[in-house]
């Protein structure tokens, strides 16, 4: 299968076309799913997740729905596929599940909010897909510019879960202390697939993995 490059001339920044909604329609993307975000100051245009990837991600979803069964004063929430603006560094991102204190989702459904703002989050959450988990990763060789993690990181996002599922090396991250400076998170838990999640203060919820599985080879 090939690929043909389009190259169109936008009528203002990628950024500013993001958060204004329009990007998409500038860039004549389907409406089946497909994400848009600028990363780095780049457009990345993404295809809709698999059911492996959005199996985890209402998995962990579900997670919090059970703490919050078991204990009725557990603060926490999640929301999926919403909008972040990180506008300290003008990044737009679709974070695959966002985890907020009840009281500023509260106020953000209040205001029917089109985006969240860093300070509003207390977790991000980004499963692999094989087709851009570079962005999702530290800077490396295969994108050595801004990625996810460094944007999170410079902008305070306090925790961040990535759930890699390269078969290379299958397994959950759960980044924090970010400093802003440098970009980039001082502190890492991690576990391997098929192993209990156990999420550190102030979180203090468990996520079972047994389900996940890699991408297919």
């Amino acid at each position: 299968m090939s690929a043909v490059a389009h190259y169109y001339t936008l009528p203002d920044t990628p950024y500013d076309l993001w958060v204004r909604g329009e990007l998409a329609d500038f860039l004549h993307l389907p409406d089946d799913g497909t994400r848009v975000e600028v990363i780095g100051g780049e457009i990345v245009v993404s295809p809709g997740p698999t059911v492996g990837h959005n199996g985890i991600v209402q998995d962990i979803a579900d997670s919090l729905v059970e703490a919050r069964i078991a204990d009725p004063t557990f603060p926490w929430r999640c929301i999926q596929v919403t909008d972040l603006n990180l506008s300290d560094i003008r990044d737009g991102y679709i974070p695959d599940l966002i985890v907020l204190d009840v009281d500023v989702q509260d106020e953000a459904r209040k205001s029917d909010a089109r985006h969240l703002l860093p300070g509003q989050v207390s977790l991000v959450v980004e499963v692999t897909s094989r087709s851009n988990a570079a962005c999702d990763r530290r800077p490396g060789p295969r994108r050595g510019a801004a990625t996810k993690w460094s944007g999170y990181a410079q902008t305070g996002i306090p925790n961040y879960i990535l759930v890699d599922r390269d078969p290379r090396a299958a397994q959950t991250l759960f980044f924090s202390h970010p400093d802003r400076s440098s970009g980039t998170y001082r502190h890492l838990l991690s576990w391997e697939f098929g192993e209990t999640i156990r999420l550190p203060d102030p979180f203090g919820f468990e996520i079972k993995t047994d389900k996940w599985e890699p991408w297919d080879d």
